[in-house]
């Protein structure tokens, strides 16, 4: 696991990493908690939709139920007549006011009537002298005449047969003698046109609509632009949103119309315990259309505050780079000699301090060469300085040259002088190091045909692990062996004595 300092000088050395690693991430949190915003805003408008959608399913509802209570308590009290004799006897006027609710008197939303048991018309609330007609075949008639159980029934939509009552759906019950036979029935017309009356005081949204269907997918509402109702009685029964609407009873849903293939969000209510449905089918373009305008100028007021934290952090990365590069340097100029490119002495104590404590640590032998320029001071007063600075340089590229592994470190001591530190090198090892740098050196091509060239003598100073040394002998022993070097006549390789 890093430890603190050395995450420490990783964010040192990765400045620019860092601070784009930081800005993505800012960057990342404000995407997501604006994404986070916008879609809980966007459930609201769904949930506030849904909840407008049921108020109206629960309207409509009510009116429904409140319809067909008056509508069963009218055939109730007609049964209830028929079921008397001696209210038959009376005169028809006052018979007809006896036998129909006067709520249906007039045609406002349908009629009622009694037929007997072949389907024909005894007895119109619309007329006093009953209006002729035979429903015979008609599926409430068939529906009570087979079943005796049936209760209230409420048909299929279909066109009027008396007066004009266009679509319509009936509501009917069934008349039987005392002994349990079938005498005909009690029906009340409704014309689907209420509905849509209903309608069109609500307000819904021009692409959305209100509809009423019963349970076998059959339509007998729809609100509408026009007055135009063809769909009505058109059959959804075989369409999936019908099926899952049937299973569910009661709730709403989002999913793509059967029809146009758009989003839509579906909001439904069966009516009480009656074959009916009350659906309202809001388009999801509608509903969403604010929020979209909304969710539009925040993305986009988003997105740019994100390029531009971006491009903000591009700008100051550039010159936090920039002010490394300049640190990195100035720290190389602070470490290197300006006459000769190699490490200058501090440099050169660092290195030796590290490498000294590694080779402590690790048990490895540790090497220095000392080298000087053989007569520099002969060599510098016939060439003058720049001759000297000239030569100085070309021995500083000959050990650079020389040193091959990363860790080993040529450095200018001093002057004319040059050490070398070799980590892990033993005392064979630096001597042919040694040897190598020295006839180098001597093969360097004349300076203006100066017949003395220019030749080093090296001293090598030797760390064996397992012994007391210390650094600073190991420094004098190279030291002492420069000065042998050059006593037993320079150009030549001296090791440490023993």
């Amino acid at each position: 696991m890093p430890t603190l300092s050395t995450r420490s000088a990783f964010y040192r050395s990765h400045p620019e990493l860092i601070l784009n690693l930081g800005s993505c991430l800012a960057v990342l949190a404000i995407v997501a908690i604006v994404s986070y915003l916008l879609a809980r805003e966007r459930d609201s408008v769904e949930q506030a939709s849904i909840r407008a959608s049921n108020n109206i399913v629960q309207l409509i509802e009510s009116d429904i139920l409140r319809n067909v209570e008056l509508y069963d308590q009218s055939l109730k009290g007609l049964i209830w007549a028929v079921e008397h004799p001696q209210v038959l006897q009376v005169p028809p006027d006052l018979r007809q006011r006896v036998l129909f609710n006067q709520t249906f008197a007039a045609p406002v939303r349908g009629d009622i009537l009694w037929l007997d048991s072949k389907g024909d018309v005894v007895a119109d609330s619309i007329s006093v002298a009953p209006r002729q007609a035979n429903f015979a075949d008609t599926p409430a008639f068939i529906a009570h005449r087979d079943n005796a159980a049936l209760g209230l029934y409420i048909s299929p939509p279909f066109k009027a047969r008396l007066g004009n009552l266009d679509w319509c759906i009936s509501f009917s019950r069934r008349i039987s003698t005392s002994d349990g036979q079938f005498a005909g029935l009690a029906a009340g017309a409704l014309r689907l046109s209420y509905f849509r009356e209903l309608f069109q005081r609500l307000d819904i949204g021009g692409d959305s609509s209100i509809n009423i269907l019963n349970s076998e997918g059959q339509l007998l509402a729809r609100k509408a632009s026009g007055a135009d109702d063809s769909a009505t009685g058109t059959s959804y029964a075989q369409r999936p949103n019908f099926k899952r609407i049937l299973d569910e009873q009661s709730g709403s849903f989002s999913a793509r119309s059967d029809i146009s293939g758009q989003q839509r969000l579906y909001t439904f209510a069966r009516v009480g315990d009656l074959p009916l449905i009350v659906l309202v089918v809001d388009s999801a373009d509608e509903v969403f259309q604010s929020w979209r305008r909304t969710a539009r100028i925040v993305s986009v007021a988003t997105g740019a505050l994100c390029a531009g934290i971006l491009w903000l952090t591009l700008l100051l990365g550039r010159e936090l780079r920039r002010r490394h590069e300049a640190e990195q340097s100035l720290a190389s100029l602070a470490a290197t000699d300006s006459l000769t490119g190699l490490a200058n002495r501090r440099r050169l104590d660092q290195v030796l301090r590290t490498e000294w404590a590694r080779a402590q640590r690790n048990g490895n032998p540790l090497a220095v060469l000392m080298v000087d320029v053989d007569h520099f001071k002969a060599f510098n007063q016939r060439h003058g300085h720049a001759g000297g600075d000239h030569a100085l340089r070309e021995v500083a590229k000959t050990l650079e040259q020389s040193i091959r592994r990363p860790a080993d470190l040529a450095a200018r001591y001093g002057g004319e002088e040059f050490q070398l530190v070799l980590p892990e090198t033993d005392a064979e090892g630096a001597r042919l190091l040694a040897e190598r740098i020295r006839a180098r050196v001597e093969g360097l091509a004349p300076f203006e045909d100066d017949a003395h060239g220019v030749t080093v003598s090296i001293g090598i100073g030797l760390y064996t692990p397992g012994t007391q040394q210390e650094l600073s002998q190991v420094l004098g022993a190279a030291d002492e062996a420069l000065y042998r070097a050059k006593a037993n006549g320079r150009n030549r390789v001296e090791g440490p004595l023993g």
